[in-house]
């Protein structure tokens, strides 16, 4: 099921800092970014590609269902990192007023890794 790790964070009178190098549970292969979301994004899991996410900004939850449970998980710090599971079905919403979303991937974009069918209702 997917979950919060707290990204490495080192602050100073500079300001703050947070790392992703070692905190992460796969290499990055592919990285992008969402923001001025006007609706749902997301709907879909994955065959392969595991993925964190991290608000960079403002807020948005998280909605995850593995086929037996489900959560919706609010990012709105950017030393929150939610690690979601290839089995993890999950939409991005309620996007707070610029909001940016970070994702990163275990792998390279393939449509082929997309599964669109959610899971049936409980």
């Amino acid at each position: 099921m997917a979950h919060i790790i707290t990204l490495p964070t080192f602050e100073d009178n500079r300001g703050t800092l947070s790392v992703c190098q070692n905190a992460l549970p796969f290499d990055i292969k592919r990285f992008y970014f969402v923001y001025d979301v006007k609706q749902c994004r997301g709907g879909h899991r994955h065959k392969v590609s595991i993925q964190a996410l991290v608000c960079l900004g403002g807020s948005c939850d998280i909605y995850i269902h593995n086929g037996t449970s489900e959560q919706t998980i609010k990012l709105h710090h950017p030393s929150q990192c939610l690690i979601i599971e290839p089995k993890d079905w999950h939409t991005m919403n309620n996007f707070s007023d610029h909001a940016s979303l970070l994702v990163m991937s275990s792998t390279e974009y393939s449509r082929d890794d997309y599964i669109d069918d959610p899971y049936p209702t409980q």
